[in-house]
């Protein structure tokens, strides 16, 4: 029998082998075309948010930002300073540049910046900003001069103080840049005893070797009336140990106790009835050797018979209204049962001594049962008779 032969190139395919093929190729030609297509990437985009066009605090350092691609090259001159330059320095992957210098009042920045994408492609562009002019500023100084105390440190009642140089009507808002630390914690407030000081204390008396750390974060902020914080200002103090002196006026007896402990009783005399002692804690401020104290200060002038000028020894200054520690050797025979002074506390030349070479800045005497008014808060200082409910509540009342 004759048999047929065929070539395996005659046969044809099924269609479903067909349909595949077509398939097969059509995926392998899109995925060539996919392969061999690029979308570039956007343009860098480069912001500088101070840049609003109105005129802006000087609080902040001037910040440039890049989006998509990082900075090449920022040059920032003071246009108003005859084209002083602005130090500054990027983020370590140039997505920033921040000013390490303060923007000045008063002046216009103009900026150039460059920046690429990551197809490397660079964009230039220019930005001013112009800063707000004050019609003032106002230093926040503060009290005691950490240069005065650094030697022995502060005593336990003493407050913390910035001092303003013009009178603040923003106080809440100006609190807010007003931080403090204290170590170990200590619960505190802030209260103005008037519109140019703001005060800090806790419930009670400071911890001996508490350190505190305060700082009045004011430049470029509005003090109010477009007054505006001239610079910041931050100090250092440690506290000391515990020397409180509590002088009773119905005995006439001025007891000193040393971290809790007594140590000592000597007699006194505080203010007569004419002219009784403020009540309560107040806080030695100064000490000084000497003193020329001139009643014609507060109005008793020579011709009337209780005029007195006199230089006085050993003197601790405790309120701001002429209250001292000091030595009277002339009211040694009234010392311990009599008050005569005319406010003073009244001490031998022995006793002041002591209590001139043991007190300073910070420690505390506290005036009981003299027949006066409670001490004022602004008179250096009363913080301490303000009851810390209505301390810790705060007064600014805007």
């Amino acid at each position: 029998m004759k048999r047929t032969i065929r070539s395996r190139a005659s046969v044809s395919p099924k269609p479903r082998q067909r349909l595949f093929g077509l398939l097969a190729t059509a995926l392998l030609a899109l995925a060539i075309l996919t392969g061999c297509s690029h979308t570039p990437p956007p343009p860098v985009a480069i912001k500088v948010p101070l840049a609003t066009g109105a005129q802006v605090s000087p609080a902040a350092p001037i910040t440039v930002e890049a989006a998509g691609g990082t900075l090449t090259n920022v040059v920032v001159t003071n246009t108003t300073d005859n084209g002083q330059a602005v130090p500054g320095e990027f983020s370590r992957g140039h997505q920033t540049w921040k000013s390490t210098a303060d923007p000045a009042y008063a002046s216009t920045y103009h900026l150039v910046v460059t920046a690429k994408n990551p197809a490397n492609e660079t964009r230039t562009q220019s930005f001013d900003i112009t800063t707000i002019t004050p019609t003032g500023t106002a230093y926040a100084n503060v009290v005691p001069a950490p240069d005065l105390v650094a030697e022995n440190g502060i005593g336990v009642g003493q407050p913390m103080v910035f001092q303003f140089t013009h009178p603040v009507t923003n106080k809440k808002d100006v609190e807010k840049h007003l931080h403090i630390t204290v170590t170990p914690a200590q619960p505190g407030g802030w209260y103005w005893v008037d519109d140019e000081h703001v005060h800090y204390r806790a419930p009670q008396y400071w911890k001996p070797g508490t350190k505190i750390h305060i700082e009045a974060d004011v430049y470029g902020v509005d003090l109010g009336d477009g007054v505006y914080g001239a610079e910041n200002n931050s100090a250092d103090y440690t506290v000391h140990d515990s020397w409180i002196a509590k002088a009773d006026g119905s005995t006439e007896l001025l007891t000193v106790f040393h971290n809790g402990t007594q140590i000592r009783q000597m007699p006194m005399s505080l203010g007569s009835p004419n002219y009784p002692s403020h009540l309560g804690p107040h806080v030695v401020s100064e000490r000084a050797y000497s003193v020329v104290m001139d009643s014609c200060t507060y109005g008793v002038c020579k011709g009337d018979p209780n005029y007195y000028r006199e230089t006085v020894y050993y003197d601790l200054r405790i309120s701001n209204d002429g209250e001292f520690v000091h030595a009277a050797p002339w009211s040694v025979g009234s010392q311990g049962s009599s008050n005569v002074s005319h406010g003073c506390v009244n001490l031998s030349t022995d006793d002041a001594q002591w209590m001139y070479n043991n007190f300073d800045v910070g420690d505390v005497v506290e005036i009981t049962n003299s027949g006066g008014e409670d001490l004022p808060v602004w008179d250096t200082y009363g913080d301490w008779d303000v009851p810390w409910a209505t301390w810790a509540a705060g007064n600014a009342t805007q």
